[in-house]
């Protein structure tokens, strides 16, 4: 196993981590503002935006995961098409659109970041909004990369078809 490679499994399973902590923490929140809610006609103020960028990050990691796991939406009209080295070319070629396309959402994604630490409006407790937003950023390069090392690994693939089977490597 490669650095990447490594690197990318200590990646997972913290994104695993934290996907299961902020579904946790979601549920026991909307539980809890629920019981308030109808017991003490109350509720906590920074429980519903603090659900709601929790939803905005469980999606956002989780979309990562999907792209480190290959299991992001694709569109396999073409690969039915086409077989053997064909096929993992238009896989390659497939990954690679998919990070730049990342890429560039990772760009736009920092650019509306630093927009919002411009502007220096502030969320629940008085959180600058732009924190819980810097996921967008963080995830879309991760997947860009991800994407790119995976779109590489097809294309080596396709000229030793044996180095898959040799070291284990997913397509």
């Amino acid at each position: 196993m490669n650095r990447w490679q490594r690197w990318d499994e200590n990646v997972g399973r913290a994104e695993k981590f934290l996907v299961a902590a902020m579904l946790s923490i979601m549920i026991l929140m909307a539980f809890l503002q629920i019981i308030l809610r109808n017991t003490l006609s109350t509720g906590i103020s920074w429980g519903d935006p603090l659900v709601r960028y929790l939803v905005l990050w469980v999606g956002f990691v989780g979309a990562s995961l999907a792209a480190k796991e290959g299991k992001h939406i694709t569109i396999e009209v073409f690969s039915r098409w086409f077989s053997g080295n064909a096929q993992r070319y238009l896989q390659a070629l497939s990954c690679l659109v998919s990070a730049l396309i990342c890429g560039l959402l990772t760009f736009a994604g920092w650019t509306f970041v630093q927009n919002e630490a411009q502007m220096g409006s502030t969320t629940f407790l008085q959180i600058p909004v732009w924190i819980p937003q810097v996921i967008i950023p963080i995830t879309f390069a991760l997947m860009a990369l991800r994407f790119g090392f995976r779109a590489c690994a097809t294309f080596v693939m396709s000229f030793n078809p044996d180095h898959s089977s040799q070291n284990g490597s997913r397509s």
